[in-house]
């Protein structure tokens, strides 16, 4: 007889929680096997160091930053697109009018993650671009937001200490 129990997948968002609320939200996605197709830092030493955008990363930028115009309700805070994840911090405000109900933070990762796939497709990238589902931390307090946005800072002053560098 074959055996059907499966490993169940912890669940990645926190049960109960709205994530359609107006708040902070510290959202990581990595590229597919950890693969440095987004980016190259540059600049041993630097303070930051420069971010070298690929072509995919290219894209990846200009998908981002076209969410805000996808969703009225949305603001990108701070973000770093390092060579194989992205950290951002999206900030969802009051909804004053059009979707109802509100995108949640699920809603609108699933939406950048397929502009971004569809796109870098039309340049030749086959294959997966990115990694089932995504991290997210709901920022509590202004501490915590301070703690965040200088990570996201100091993550390419870093990339060498990051264990999926070399």
């Amino acid at each position: 007889m074959e055996n059907t129990d499966f490993p169940k997948r912890k669940p990645n968002r926190l049960g109960g929680f709205d994530y359609s609320t107006p708040k902070g939200y510290f959202i990581t996605i990595c590229t597919e096997n950890r693969s440095k197709i987004l980016s190259t830092i540059v600049g041993e030493g630097l303070a930051p160091p420069e971010i070298q955008l690929t072509q995919y990363g290219k894209i990846v930028k200009e998908q981002l930053l076209l969410l805000e115009n996808r969703y009225s309700n949305l603001q990108i805070d701070s973000y770093a697109i390092m060579p194989n994840h992205i950290h951002i911090i999206f900030v969802l405000l009051e909804n004053t009018g059009g979707a109802s109900p509100s995108p949640t933070i699920s809603d609108i990762v699933c939406a950048f993650k397929s502009q971004c796939v569809r796109n870098c497709r039309r340049t030749g990238f086959e294959g997966k671009l990115f990694q089932r589902s995504f991290h997210d931390h709901i920022i509590r307090n202004q501490n915590d937001y301070e703690e965040i946005s200088k990570y996201i800072y100091e993550n390419p002053i870093n990339w060498k200490m990051d264990e999926f560098y070399s």
